[in-house]
């Protein structure tokens, strides 16, 4: 009795791009010589490959196919090898996979966000290659989905004969909301694709919906000719945490002058569309004149008129053009005007279309406060507003909610009390759900950080970089030192530009202690040995080079050493958000970024500061008295957003 055929290796399956070489092998193991013979099946048809007899099977991916082995020895014994498939992706773009690729997963297909309506099947599809083929596993809100409870996996073929993964689930509940993504895997690792929020309801059901949220925020600081401000970096950043647990897709922005924020707003309203929820929020200096508010950029002169402002009117007639479904205006920013022989500029009245709300964080004619406690600052009217902004109910009822914690306030009666406008005839909230009509949403809010990525020296030590988006046109850049060889000790990271780069990037810092407070809010508890502030990206005309530096102290010599590695962020990441280029330079000088491995915490924002100029022009406002807000609280208690020298 002779042994049996044993097979040793077993061919895999394969997910590949149309026109990638590879082998299939299969071996076997008998006491007898083997015969090979490869067959083929493609469409339900099967048949021999002519002259493929041996153990491997060399092949150029044109189209799905199934592929078998047949061994026999000199006994007609014989035994098939497991059947496997090649699945050919005919659209893969060459980009895609890497220069080196050893067959580990690559996503070429992600699933994308939906509204289904209750009862209705929903359908996520993803793809992706691999050698072996991958293998896929689907997550809802970060818990696995088995395959059961009217949730099914299953493969579909199309036309060109490629393969997707899906997960459907057959009749959709509300509970099935939530964010859903697949993880590819095979033996070379695992690639995860993109989460997509998932929405199971009906706009019908809804009793009011939007279109889409886009929301622009803006906070003036650092001012060229004006006492420069505290409180807004802190606003701006905590508001855009709050609109984006909203749904709202955020643009954030700190210290414009005139034309980037006329370009700024210009960019917001191109986006917006009929029915979408618009939230425009501006902290920093400002007035208000016969009923018409106009923001203070911070390259205003001394002397300041409103041609040299930004009119808010002018903007929020703009945002009802686009027919939105819901424009709400915060204006944190003082409403007082001293000059009454200055012109009005001309701006065409509002249409009554009952789609407008304002906020004034102080009444008119009034200036607004914030609180400073030791590191901390933040504006009266956000100390509250961030209370409240997530409720559930009409946004003008969840204002008033603010008012009134506001005006409860002691520190601030008989100074500031906030005051409401709108003209909302339909009970719409920020809560309300989305029910998307176009893309335009999408492109809004869409600037990234470069990827994390680790760094080696030439000494052997290790470096990661990480960058933090905390604001559209702030970027950080943080390392952190890896494992240290033994061999070293004492070894400190700093992180700076290169002396003969710094004129030529000539960005501006703005308050760069608070941005590394708001950054350590980021990576709670983690330390960090260098953080580096990149602000003002929109200025950026060319990339910007970094230069990471290592000291050290070799043991065995206890020499100190220095080495350096040089790191290019390209400009079109950094300065994705704005298209124009033609800004006008602020003519003094500034730092361009800074290195802190100290990591000192700083805060401060505000908006109108007190001067300690006694005289003042005919045309000059009067400045808030510093005793007099002294004498109000203990507290810190600074007069703000407001302008102090038209």
């Amino acid at each position: 009795m002779q042994t049996a055929i044993v097979i040793t290796e077993q061919p895999v399956s394969v997910s590949v791009p149309v026109g990638y070489s590879f082998t299939l092998h299969c071996r076997a193991e008998a006491h007898t010589s083997l015969q090979y013979q490869w067959f083929c099946q493609c469409q339900s048809v099967r048949y021999q490959i002519p002259g493929a007899t041996k153990q491997d099977l060399p092949i150029t991916a044109q189209q799905t196919q199934l592929y078998t082995c047949r061994i026999n020895d000199l006994y007609r014994n014989v035994i098939f090898s497991d059947w496997v498939k090649v699945e050919v992706h005919p659209c893969v773009a060459r980009g895609l996979l890497p220069q080196l690729w050893q067959g580990e997963p690559v996503i070429i297909l992600n699933p994308t966000e939906q509204k289904v309506e209750v009862g209705k099947p929903l359908q996520l599809q993803c793809a992706a290659i691999g050698v072996p083929a991958p293998s896929y596993q689907w997550y809802r809100n970060g818990n696995l989905l088995e395959h059961q409870k009217k949730k099914k996996l299953w493969v579909t073929l199309p036309r060109d004969g490629s393969e997707t993964l899906a997960t459907e689930i057959t009749h959709t509940k509300v509970s099935d909301s939530g964010t859903y993504l697949c993880c590819a895997s095979n033996s070379h690792g695992e690639r995860w694709t993109n989460a997509v929020d998932i929405r199971i309801g009906t706009c019908r059901s809804e009793k009011f919906f939007a279109t889409g949220k886009l929301a622009l925020l803006v906070g003036n600081n650092h001012y060229q000719h004006h006492p420069n401000l505290m409180a807004p970096v802190t606003d701006v950043f905590e508001l855009s945490l709050l609109l984006k647990q909203l749904g709202f897709h955020v643009v954030s922005l700190l210290d414009l002058n005139k034309a980037e924020m006329a370009a700024a707003v210009s960019q917001f309203l191109q986006l917006l569309e009929k029915g979408v929820y618009a939230i425009f929020y501006y902290a920093g200096h400002g007035y208000e004149h016969l009923g018409r508010n106009y923001m203070v950029p911070v390259d205003a002169p001394q002397l300041y008129a409103p041609e040299n402002c930004i009119s808010v009117q002018r903007i929020l007639q703009k945002m009802q053009q686009q027919q939105t479904a819901l424009n709400l205006i915060l204006l944190d920013t003082c409403r007082k005007w001293y000059n009454p022989e200055c012109a009005l500029s001309q701006v065409q009245p509002l249409e009554p279309w009952g789609n407008t709300v304002y906020g004034y964080a102080t009444s008119e004619d009034a200036e607004a406060y914030e609180l400073q406690d030791g590191e901390f600052s933040s504006g009266i009217f956000m100390k509250y507003l961030k209370k409240h902004i997530l409720q559930e109910k009409k946004v003008t009822h969840m204002l008033e909610d603010v008012l009134e914690d506001l005006g409860r306030d002691p520190v601030v009666t008989g100074k500031q009390v906030m005051e409401i406008k709108h003209t909302l005839k339909e009970a719409r909230s920020l809560t309300d759900p989305i029910c998307p009509r176009g893309a335009a949403a999408e492109r809004w809010g869409c600037s990234r950080e470069p990827p994390s990525e680790t760094v080696t020296f030439p000494c052997g030590v290790q470096a990661e970089l990480r960058f933090h988006r905390l604001f559209s046109n702030v970027l950080s850049v943080c390392t952190k030192l890896l494992d240290l060889p033994a061999h070293l000790t004492d070894a400190q990271l700093m992180l700076r530009q290169p002396t003969e780069v710094d004129d030529v990037a000539n960005l501006e810092e703005s308050h760069p202690d608070q941005m590394d407070s708001l950054l350590a809010s980021v990576y709670k508890q983690e330390e960090l040995d260098c953080v580096f502030q990149l602000c003002g990206l929109q200025k950026i005309q060319m990339d910007v080079v970094l230069q990471l530096d290592l000291h050290y102290t070799q043991l065995s010599t206890k020499q100190r050493t220095c080495e350096s590695l040089h790191k290019i962020l390209p400009k079109l990441l950094l300065g994705q958000f704005f298209t124009q280029r033609n800004y006008t330079r602020p003519n003094h000088d500034s730092t361009l970024a800074r290195a802190d491995p100290g990591g000192t915490l700083r805060t401060g924002t505000g908006r109108s500061l007190p001067s300690s100029s006694s005289s003042k022009s005919r045309s000059e406002p009067e400045e808030n008295d510093e005793r007099s807000v002294s004498e109000l609280c203990s507290a810190l208690l600074r007069a703000g957003p407001g302008q102090e020298h038209p």
